[in-house]
């Protein structure tokens, strides 16, 4: 019996080479099948209901006095779905209204805009100000990529009058996530089952140690808690010239957001 279970494996060495490999492969494929299975999906980490908002305290920063003064201005901010509607591309999507207060929450709401989350069978894309990203791509699993501002036209944000070079490449950010279903506390507030995107993190002579040279900052993260939405979001892409020679001085051009949740229903 020994020697007969030889016999094919010596006279046909190709042939088996071939069957093992084949075997692996099979067995290969199938452990990644089932670990793409058994991963997340991303519809939980942006429920979407009609009637669903969650509220943020909004630190919006902005450079005035043609770039020579940096403000960071307070509010309260409502993101509340108003309606299931049909999106340019006719696909299902949600409108989700803004609202805007004081930080102090003293003021009545009023309403500050509007855009679009599409939920699709693996990502799920939000369009504002004509903005197509995906925030959020299938599988769920740690550092998993893609590319989230794929659809970003040649820097997007000149139209809005920001003239810097921060843009320059931002169709090829790759968005990542970065810990799995962690704790995570910002300004007093706790929070669980979170999930972060890392989009970019680039800087350049930040903090600005030599007044002479430019300087640059693209910071982008979104942060995720499963069966609430997004909890903190840090979006910050300035530029600052040194402007030698000029009697005016030096300037940053630019904007930044940092934004965290401090109520749903």
């Amino acid at each position: 019996m020994s020697v007969n279970a030889e016999k094919p494996l010596m006279r046909f060495p190709f042939i088996f080479r071939f069957c093992f490999f084949f075997i692996v492969a099979i067995s290969f494929f199938s452990c990644n099948e089932k670990d793409d299975f058994t991963v997340e999906n991303v519809g939980p980490y942006i429920p979407l209901e009609v009637g669903k908002y969650i509220t943020y305290r909004l630190d919006s920063l902005v450079f005035t006095n043609f770039g020579t003064t940096t403000e960071i201005h307070r509010y309260q901010v409502k993101h509340r779905v108003d309606a299931v509607i049909t999106d340019n591309l006719g696909r299902p999507s949600y409108r989700i209204f803004i609202s805007i207060r004081d930080s102090a929450g003293t003021e009545p709401w009023k309403e500050s805009g509007s855009y679009f989350i599409t939920p699709l069978t693996d990502q799920i894309e939000v369009i504002e100000d004509n903005l197509r990203t995906i925030k959020l791509h299938a599988p769920v699993r740690n550092d998993f990529t893609w590319k989230g501002n794929k659809y970003y036209p040649t820097n997007p944000y000149d139209n809005a009058g920001y003239n810097f070079s921060n843009d320059d490449d931002i169709q090829n950010w790759d968005f990542r996530y970065d810990g799995m279903l962690e704790p995570f506390s910002y300004n007093g507030v706790n929070y669980t089952d979170v999930e972060t995107v890392e989009q970019e993190d680039e800087s350049f002579n930040v903090p600005i140690t030599i007044p002479t040279s430019y300087a640059a900052r693209s910071r982008s993260v979104e942060k995720y808690s499963k069966n609430i939405g997004l909890i903190y979001r840090q979006y910050e892409l300035w530029e600052y010239q040194p402007n030698t020679g000029n009697p005016a001085g030096p300037y940053k051009t630019g904007f930044g957001i940092t934004m965290w949740m401090i109520d749903h229903n």
